[in-house]
Order: C-alpha cells, then structure tokens, then sequence
C-alpha cells in the first residue's frame, strides 16, 4: 500500500531560511524566562482540525501527529529576555513564528526592519508633539497640563507651564497630540476656571451648575457623567454659547 504524504502547511511552504532572533514584550530582560513547549495547540485551517505541537530535541517536527518513536521534551528558554534560534534549527522557529500561541503576547520574533520603522515613527510624533507644545499659546497649554496635574497648575509660572508642557510633548507625545487635538479639553478648563472665579458654581452633589449671585440654574449634569465633561458638552449649544460669552468677558 502507497504511504500517504503528509500536506504540509502553506505557512512553511516558502520559510526563509536565517537565524532568528526574539525577545520579550514589554521590553523585559528577566535573567531567564521560560514558555509552554508542550501542551500547545494550533488549529490547521487545511486539516480543520485542533493540532497538538511539542518542542523537541529529536523530532523533525513540532507536530506531535507526525512524530516518529519516542520524543525527548525540551525547554524554550529566554536569557535575559532574548532567544537567539540558528537557521538550522528551523522546527523551534516555525514553533515560535508560526504556531505558539504566545507570539505577541509573551514574546515576538525581532525585525529590525520593522524596528526601524517604528522607532522613526515614534520620532517623527515626538518632533510633531514638540513643535505643537513650543508655538502653543498659554491658555491651551494650561487647559492640557490640568488634565494631567489638575489644580496645581494654578500656582506655576509661564516658563513652567511652557516646561512641563514640552516634557509631556516629550514623553508621551501620543497622548499630547490627542488632548491638543480635544477641544472640550479646553471647554473644560474654562469651565473650572469659571468655578474657581465665582462666576458659575457646581453643587456639592456635583450634579448642578448655577450662575452669578442670583444662583439660577443653567444645567443639570446627566448620570454618570464628568460634570465638566458636561459642561463643556453645554456650551456648544446654543443657550450655552450665550453663557459662554458672557462667562469670557467677566474672565478677563
């Protein structure tokens, strides 16, 4: 009887073969740090089946349905956060590429290609966020770093507003860009500083706006919601544009 052939997986198809390396997400370097190598399934979309897979010292596969006689387990093992893997041992990288279910998650296969391609793009938003933070005017700048200090941004001095803005521009530029972006961020800050100056203020409740002296009620904050959140969503409305206006002219 004619053996069958196994299919082989259209993944390992065309493999390069190359050394390999991978390193731990999160940028960890523990001394070492082990992964399943035994236990591991993957689903072969050819076979339509659940496929159990083990790392091995004398298999030529990681398949353990195409094992031939006894198999001795080995250990996938990271030192301090990398797993250098030769091109000869291509049954561990196509386990690691491949078919673990870690990949990703634990660890990934390094790409210096796509490194660089990343740390370009991490540059180029930190120099996008660094411009936007130096040409920012003052009162933006405060309506940001509120978000991130709350009210202690009341006491610092322009040079340190313009300081801890760049830092941020810096550091998380990510997060600056969406904020500079966020008019609401600013909506808000008018908000407090409305509070902070007595022209509005916000029940102990934190569930009602009123205004002036005459403590009359302009808005009621909606269930669960950031009563500044709120009324920043108010004064883009038409009776709120109004107060808005008003609130502008008594804080200059």
């Amino acid at each position: 009887m004619k053996k069958t052939k196994e299919a082989v997986p259209t993944a390992t198809k065309n493999w390069e073969l190359k050394d390999r390396t991978y390193t731990l997400t999160g940028h960890k370097t523990p001394l070492s740090y082990t992964i399943k190598s035994r236990n591991i399934f993957w689903f072969d979309p050819e076979k339509k089946m659940q496929r159990e897979l083990k790392y091995t010292t004398n298999q030529q596969t990681a398949f353990v349905d195409e094992f031939k006689g006894e198999a001795r387990l080995a250990h996938i093992t990271f030192e301090d956060g990398v797993l250098n893997v030769p091109k000869e041992n291509v049954v561990l990288q196509q386990l690691l590429s491949l078919y673990h279910p870690s990949n990703g998650s634990e660890y990934m296969e390094f790409n210096p290609i796509q490194e660089a391609v990343d740390e370009v793009e991490v540059i180029e938003l930190e120099i996008q966020a660094l411009n936007g933070a130096k040409n920012m005017d003052i009162d933006q700048i405060e309506a940001i770093l509120r978000v991130e200090q709350g009210s202690s941004v009341n006491t610092m001095s322009t040079k340190e507003l313009k300081r801890d803005i760049l830092v941020m521009a810096k550091n998380n530029p990510k997060l600056f860009l969406e904020l500079a972006a966020d008019d609401n961020v600013e909506l808000r800050n008018f908000g407090i500083k409305a509070v902070e100056a007595g022209i509005l203020e916000l029940s102990s409740d934190n569930r009602t706006f009123t205004i002036g002296k005459s403590k009359r009620k302009i808005m009621e904050v909606p269930f669960d919601e950031h009563p500044y959140s709120a009324l920043a969503a108010f004064f883009k409305t038409d009776e709120g544009l109004e107060i808005y206006k008003n609130i502008k002219k008594r804080l200059k």
